[in-house]
């Protein structure tokens, strides 16, 4: 079902590429050739297998030859392709759009984790919902095979109480009581703070993840050291969020929070550098 799911997403993506017909492909005879994916700079695989059975549907064998989550070097072969040299071309700037992005993303979120865990090994990165319409699936996908947190997937995944619905419910208080009438046995409730006591007043309040939002280190160890003190730490998840990059993360480490969220995971990710290159005509 999910493999179906994603080829329809991928045809709608092709669609845009070619909307009436390949016009450069009338000067192409249909035969066969095999083509490479080959790194052009460094990254992390993420998406390889999933678009391997895409094109597979198209009729197009894939042999990869790099994991899911391996990093790789410039002049790496991630896999290699055969099939219709005219549907190849076909699908070339589609499939590496795709792939470049997804291997972005788990690229910028293994160096993310990797610089965090350094200072603190029980630190969580996770993603956000600041994702490209369309692709949030696949977005979160790499984030997880990048060694991330996919964190929520949607508003119907949990209650998260931010600072637009406290500007409606008022207060931290009661925005806490309205949400544990609620809620189902099944969701969690998080709530965004952006003080000491209202962290504290969260934490009282039974909220199981508190989001110490666009809180300076300083402040987050306060609100740590705060929670020790009156045996709240351990009833709590902490999370911290809002201008958090590789150059502060380590900073924001070594406060001693459970998770950190970062947006530029997916919304500022620089693409990697994969392209295709057709190597010869099929020799069977």
């Amino acid at each position: 079902m999910l493999e179906e799911i994603l080829y329809r997403k991928f045809l709608s993506w092709l669609e845009e590429d070619i909307p009436y017909a390949d016009i450069t492909a009338k000067l192409l005879r249909d035969e066969c050739y095999e083509a490479v994916l080959l790194a052009k700079g460094d990254g992390v695989v993420a998406g390889l297998k999933i678009m391997a059975g895409v094109l597979e549907r198209f009729g197009i064998r894939v042999k990869i030859l790099v994991d899911e989550g391996e990093e790789f070097p410039r002049g790496t072969i991630l896999a290699r392709l055969r099939g219709s040299v005219k549907k190849i071309l076909m699908l070339e700037r589609t499939l590496l759009n795709v792939l470049n992005r997804l291997c972005g993303i788990a690229k910028l979120t293994r160096m993310a984790i990797k610089k965090a865990r350094a200072i603190n090994p029980n630190v969580r990165i996770a993603a956000t919902r600041k994702t490209t319409p369309g692709l949030r699936f696949l977005e979160k996908y790499a984030i997880e095979v990048g060694g991330g947190d996919t964190h929520r997937f949607g508003l119907s995944d949990m209650i998260l109480i931010k600072d637009n619905h406290l500007r409606v419910l008022g207060d931290v208080e009661e925005a806490l009581k309205l949400a544990q009438k609620a809620k189902s046995f099944a969701h969690r409730i998080e709530i965004e703070v952006t003080s000491i006591d209202d962290a504290i007043k969260a934490a009282e309040l039974g909220a199981d993840i508190i989001m110490l939002d666009n809180m300076p280190p300083g402040e987050i160890r306060k609100v740590v050291k705060k929670l020790e003190e009156m045996g709240l730490r351990s009833k709590v998840i902490l999370e911290a969020s809002g201008g958090i990059n590789l150059d502060n993360i380590e900073e924001y480490a070594s406060t001693g929070v459970d998770i950190i969220s970062m947006g530029i995971l997916t919304h500022s990710a620089p693409a990697c550098n994969i392209s295709l290159e057709v190597a010869k005509k099929c020799e069977d």
